[in-house]
């Protein structure tokens, strides 16, 4: 549908008096690509996709659609798609001249406007609402309005806003489904923002994670969660227990972990590789394996998921246990093993 060359983002700089909010910006989003911007409030993740739009002005950088310069065009002559949280529907409209405003402006012909307004309804499932205002809607329907708005004219690239941000989270989850099935049925290219870590790696092909201003790492949601390459990427994408050198000394630890505590560098592993087992079970004795006695200091049931938070050598480890039928429960005050292998851990600096 869309076409072209997808979007690169070369250099992007925008500042406010002494305060620089995106800072040296730079990405390539391929043809058909579902890309996430990702990162707290504060982060510089919208001040970057409202300089694409051109809502915002760049105080330095370059802009590339479909292979074209848009750097210094208005918004209307990108040919960019935006799709906002709050929607923006025209409340006295009906949901087909919604959906038909940017056809009009275009001065497209009556007969090929109606054609791409039914064709944009038919795809969003919206065909028999036509003629219902938008107050007659949903929330998700009119989240549903405002897309079939944003693909009727057929932009090389959409630009998405936290878009399902006043969703409930059922319907939110089943949005993020259909809308990713539109997104490859269509081959749309797509930049996405977003501070919902589940949100991003559910819908996105590639993310990219932004702290003050920065992109501090880039690559496909499960690269980006297994690896993360800072400690900021390792906490704020997920839970993340962090172990210091000074935990690991002495500790029944392997040799691998041994060797960190020597260079400075701080262990990070994922609550869901951390294996719990009562304290009088049979446990792998065998290298690269670390075993620490600990107390259950917390549980909580998350429904498909429990977590137990575990005082041990003194670190509070967080290890994550499918809800299923077989596996051992514990309540607070138990004794525990807990166990990770090598292969689950990575090694970050504090930097």
């Amino acid at each position: 549908m869309t076409g072209g060359d997808g979007l690169t983002i070369s250099g992007l700089v925008k500042r406010y008096g002494n305060q620089t909010v995106v800072n040296d910006v730079s990405l390539a989003v391929a043809d058909g690509e579902f890309f996430s911007l990702l990162g707290p409030s504060g982060s510089g993740k919208t001040s970057t996709l409202m300089m694409i739009a051109g809502f915002t002005r760049m105080d330095d950088g370059r802009i590339l659609a479909g292979g074209r310069d848009i750097s210094r065009l208005t918004p209307q002559q990108r040919g960019l798609g935006m799709v906002f949280q709050n929607y923006a529907l025209f409340p006295h409209l009906t949901v087909f001249d919604n959906v038909a405003f940017p056809l009009q402006i275009r001065k497209l012909p009556r007969h090929t406007l109606r054609e791409r307004v039914a064709w944009a309804l038919d795809v969003v499932r919206l065909g028999d609402f036509a003629r219902r205002l938008p107050r007659e809607l949903s929330g998700g329907q009119q989240q549903r309005v405002a897309l079939a708005r944003t693909i009727v004219f057929h932009p090389k690239v959409i630009l998405m806003d936290e878009p399902l941000g006043a969703l409930d989270k059922n319907l939110r989850y089943h949005m993020q489904v259909e809308l990713k099935e539109i997104q490859r049925n269509l081959g749309m290219t797509v930049v996405y923002v977003t501070h919902d870590q589940e949100e991003a790696m559910n819908m996105s092909d590639r993310i990219a994670i932004m702290n003050q201003g920065r992109i501090e790492q880039m690559g496909p949601p499960s690269q980006v969660y297994e690896n993360p390459a800072t400690v900021f990427v390792a906490k704020f994408l997920g839970e993340a227990n962090l172990i210091e050198p000074s935990n690991l000394q002495g500790s029944a630890s392997s040799e691998r972990l041994q060797a960190i505590a020597l260079n400075g560098s701080v262990v990070f592993l994922r609550p869901e590789r951390i294996a719990l087992t009562p304290p009088h079970a049979e446990v792998n004795e065998v290298d690269g394996w670390t075993h620490w006695a600990g107390r259950v200091a917390r549980v909580s049931f998350l429904g498909n998921v429990i977590r137990y938070a575990i005082e041990a050598r003194g670190v509070t480890l967080i290890a994550d246990a499918q809800n299923a039928r077989g596996l051992p429960r514990f309540e607070a005050g138990d004794s525990v093993i807990a166990c990770w292998r090598d292969d689950d851990v990575r090694v970050l600096n504090h930097a």
